[in-house]
C-alpha cells in the first residue's frame, strides 16, 4: 500500500473501459484548492492511500451485459470493497452508482429508464439527509439543480428491502421538482419513490445517478454539485 506524501485530500479517480466522465471529475475537484485528485487504472492493486475513492460517469465495457455488471469484476474493485470495508469513502457517480448495486456495496438494482428512453437534462433534487459526509455542507429540505444523463437509472428494489432503506434512512437524495416537491412528474427515469441517490448502512459509501462533477463553476450554468465535494473536504480535514 502507498504511504501518504501531502496534506491535501486525495481522491483517487478510477478509470474503467469506456468510462468517460473522470476527466469532468479531474477538472471538477481541481476547482478545489485542498483536493488532489489522481487516477487509478482498473487493473490496479494500490488505491495509492486515498481519502476519497470516486467510480466516475460513463459506460464501463460497453455496459454489456448490464450498467455495471462487469465493471464489479475488475481488480481494482476487490481494493475498493476492502477500503470501504475499512470504512473509506467511497461515492459512484451514475455509472459508478450501478457499479455499486452491482458489486452489493449499496441496496437496490438498476432498470432502463421508463420509456426506454435516454435521460440527459438539469434535474432537481431533494436533499434528504447532511449527516453524511457527503452532505454535511447542506440542509434538509435543499433543492439543488444537478444534471442526470443515463439510459438506466431507474433505481428499484423489492418492498422488504425498500422497508429497510426507509428505516435506516438510507435515502440522500430524491428526484423533485423546483419547489422540492417530490412527484412522479418530477421523476426522469421511473425510480421507485423518487431515489436519485442513497448510502450504505456505514454512511461511508455513495451512490447517485445525477453527475455533480458537471456542476461545480458558473460558467457552465451552475454550482449546485460543489456541496457534495465541499462536504466530503470537510469531513475529510477534520476527522484526520
Amino acid at each position: 500500500m502507498t504511504a501518504r506524501t501531502s496534506g491535501g485530500v486525495r481522491f483517487g479517480i478510477v478509470v474503467f473501459p469506456g468510462s468517460n466522465c473522470e476527466y469532468d471529475t479531474m477538472h471538477a475537484l481541481g476547482t478545489f484548492p485542498e483536493a488532489e485528485p489522481y487516477y487509478l487504472w482498473h487493473k490496479d492493486h494500490d488505491l495509492r492511500a486515498p481519502d476519497v475513492v470516486i467510480l466516475p460517469g460513463g459506460f464501463s465495457y460497453g455496459d454489456y451485459l448490464r450498467t455495471g455488471a462487469i465493471a464489479r469484476f475488475s481488480p481494482l474493485m476487490r481494493e475498493v470493497a476492502a477500503f470501504s470495508d475499512a470504512g473509506g469513502l467511497v461515492m459512484g457517480i451514475c455509472n459508478g452508482f450501478q457499479i455499486l448495486t452491482e458489486a452489493h456495496m449499496l441496496h437496490g438494482a438498476m432498470l432502463r429508464n421508463r420509456g426506454l428512453k435516454f435521460v440527459c437534462r438539469a434535474q432537481h433534487l431533494r436533499v434528504e439527509r447532511t449527516d453524511t459526509p457527503f452532505t454535511r455542507s447542506l440542509r434538509v429540505g435543499d433543492v439543488v439543480q444537478i444534471p442526470v444523463n443515463h439510459n438506466e437509472g431507474a433505481w428499484t428494489a423489492g418492498a422488504e428491502s425498500l422497508q429497510e432503506i426507509e428505516d435506516r434512512r438510507l435515502v440522500v437524495f430524491r428526484y423533485c421538482d423546483a419547489q422540492g416537491n417530490v412527484t412522479d412528474d418530477a421523476n426522469p427515469n421511473g425510480a421507485v419513490d423518487n431515489v436519485a441517490g442513497l448510502v450504505n448502512e456505514g454512511g461511508n459509501v455513495l451512490g447517485l445517478m445525477p453527475h455533480p462533477e458537471r456542476v461545480c463553476e458558473s460558467v457552465v450554468g451552475g454550482a449546485g454539485g460543489r456541496g457534495l465535494f465541499d462536504s466530503l473536504l470537510e469531513h475529510v480535514l477534520e476527522v484526520r
